[in-house]
């Protein structure tokens, strides 16, 4: 068995070693780690914070024989971290998966995904940027390592079941299939970045938080004893520890500077690189005197940055490609549903049609930056009907094809 020393930033100390999972096949005798389950064996995706750990919880309570594991998803220096920083893979983010599992009984894994991270998620936001596309890390993480790297090791640990901590629920839907739905407490709901979950992924999912409020989580994590129930929660992108994301791509990308122009293409300026800019971005742009500027569009072959008004940010219309349909099957042409084009932002209404592997929504009301590269997610009610990444505005926005295809799509 593979084993990972760590020194504790709380403690100044080396803890005892945490077995480590190259590979489920370093653990032998599957069969022996637990034997009192009365529904079955499921693998919960710990990161050592308050939600997955009352996941973790929950189902140990419902009778489920839980294995926890953490994915060690990439190396940080604790040294170099700043006291604001609220990612997660820090010693002390495994000592308090490994504290939960230990008052619940359970066994703990560390499982290094690190390769698997570095490809499918940081590659893919670095392309992205240099593509003049917009990231969402959280999605690709999701559909690349949680659901589809860690579900295939959950299967080789005999584990019917993954968990994770998301606040989005799944319930059955008619005789077979599975909806995708939002979580009960609105401001915490993650149903966004799940769209790209299909029928079986769902059906071999548990989501135990999403049907409480977040202050109920924690409650039940005090209850318990847990030393994370008061951890804050893990904001921005979790392997960039300053939140510098322009500073972290100009480590690792080579600059290529372009011109700064008016939507009638007048040379406003220069920038030394497209990837440090997005749709709606109005400070950095280094330009002085005249009307406020906001970027409204990125052009990667030409390396131009188009600005305008604010006004010429709004758009009616936006394609995705490729598009992931939770049920399996496209909606009729022109249902009405309500979409959200960013994490955080408002819905709005809009009909969306399939065309060929994507779909086009067009809205009631002219939405503020449409950003390439971030997700649109169609709902009805509190149901996610699917979504995909945005490649631009109109059907035939080939330009903004996607870097990085879904696994799932």
């Amino acid at each position: 068995m593979l084993y990972y020393l760590h020194r504790s930033r709380k403690q100044g100390s080396d803890i005892e070693a945490l077995p480590t999972l190259g590979s489920a096949r370093k653990i032998k005798n599957m069969d022996t780690i637990s034997n009192n389950s009365t529904r079955g064996r499921v693998v919960v995706a710990m990161s050592g914070g308050v939600d997955s750990s009352v996941a973790a919880l929950l189902l140990h309570r419902e009778g489920w024989d839980v294995i926890g594991v953490t994915m060690k998803l990439y190396d940080i220096d604790q040294a170099d971290l700043p006291e604001y920083y609220r990612g997660c893979c820090t010693v002390d983010d495994v000592e308090d998966a490994r504290a939960v599992c230990r008052i619940l009984g359970v066994p703990h894994y560390v499982l290094n995904v690190q390769r698997e991270f570095r490809a499918f998620v940081i590659d893919y936001f670095q392309r992205e940027y240099e593509s003049g596309r917009t990231p969402h890390p959280c999605i690709a993480c999701n559909d690349k390592i949680k659901f589809s790297f860690l579900a295939q090791r959950a299967r080789t640990m005999q584990a019917s079941h993954v968990a994770t901590g998301h606040y989005a629920r799944i319930e059955p839907h008619g005789a077979v299939g599975w909806e995708l739905r939002r979580g009960i407490d609105s401001d915490k709901d993650q149903s966004y970045v799940l769209f790209g979950m299909r029928q079986e992924q769902l059906a071999a999912t548990l989501m135990p938080v999403g049907c409480y409020p977040k202050s109920e989580i924690r409650q039940l994590a005090v209850e318990a004893g847990f030393p994370n129930a008061g951890k804050p929660d893990s904001q921005d992108i979790c392997f960039i520890p300053t939140g510098d994301y322009r500073e972290f791509l100009r480590q690792r990308t080579d600059e290529k500077p372009g011109d700064i122009v008016d939507d009638a293409g007048n040379v406003l300026g220069q920038h030394e690189g497209i990837q440090y800019f997005t749709v709606g971005q109005r400070r950095g742009l280094g330009l002085s005197g005249g009307p406020p500027r906001f970027v409204i569009r990125l052009e990667p072959d030409t390396r131009r940055v188009v600005v305008g008004s604010e006004e010429n940010l709004y758009r009616d219309t936006l394609f995705v490609s490729p598009v992931s349909w939770v049920s399996g099957n496209p909606p009729l042409a022109g249902t009405g549903v309500t979409v959200k084009i960013r994490y955080k932002f408002a819905e709005a209404s809009a009909k969306v049609t399939a065309v060929g592997d994507g779909a086009v929504a067009r809205f009631q009301e002219p939405q503020r930056a449409i950003t390439p590269g971030q997700a649109a997610v169609f709902y009805q009610g509190d149901t996610v009907l699917g979504g995909g990444a945005i490649c631009g505005y109109e059907v035939d926005a080939g330009r903004g094809a996607p870097a990085v295809e879904l696994v799932n799509a």
